[in-house]
């Protein structure tokens, strides 16, 4: 089975991709190949910052790999929080308190639209790809739900009367984001097995 190294240290979304993944293709993390290490992402977009963590784990470690970087971009924000999502109310990635300052920059606003976006930046084989999901929907007054994590609770998708934190993990792994850019990544993989 092909091996690859999601370079990452959040649980949730190792979590997320395996289930999405399946038994395609053993998923390692980074605790997984002895990377201890807080990748820091200096990058100003999504790409840059998935391509930074996939190839310090490259140069590093030696493995083919894929780094992700997910945006929240609001409409009524100019696309705040984007880049900045999991830092949005500062630097120690505090879900509650991120949440808590989007509900308060938006309370009042008419238009809630949002959407998610997650770029994966795989290197495999000496070659650097990306792939790119995104989810459209809107910004609710109040958090909702108890699955999930990050902007689950107040992120309310097209097509849906509940938010990502009231799906529950099985529907949101075929829908989300970071589903349809697994998902883009896997069909890649498997053309060229």
């Amino acid at each position: 089975m092909k091996k690859l190294v999601f370079a990452t240290n959040n649980a949730h979304k190792l979590e997320e991709v395996r289930a999405v993944v399946g038994n395609k293709f053993e998923i390692l993390s980074l605790k997984e190949i002895g990377c201890h290490e807080d990748i820091d992402e200096p990058g100003e977009t999504l790409q840059e910052n998935a391509l930074i963590k996939a190839r310090y784990v490259k140069e590093k470690y030696g493995y083919d790999c894929f780094g992700d970087d997910t945006g929240l971009e609001v409409e009524a924000l100019d696309g705040a929080p984007g880049v900045y999502s999991a830092r949005y109310a500062g630097g120690d990635h505090d879900s509650v308190a991120n949440m808590q300052k989007l509900l308060k920059e938006l309370n009042g606003a008419i238009n809630r639209k949002a959407h998610f976006r997650t770029v994966i930046a795989l290197i495999m084989d000496g070659e650097e790809h990306l792939f790119e999901g995104k989810i459209n929907g809107s910004i609710i007054e109040e958090q909702r739900g108890a699955t999930g994590f990050g902007y689950d609770p107040v992120f309310m998708p097209d097509g849906y009367n509940h938010t990502f934190a009231e799906l529950g993990s099985e529907v949101k792994n075929n829908v989300s984001h970071r589903a349809l850019a697994v998902k883009a990544l896997c069909e890649f993989l498997e053309k060229i097995e």
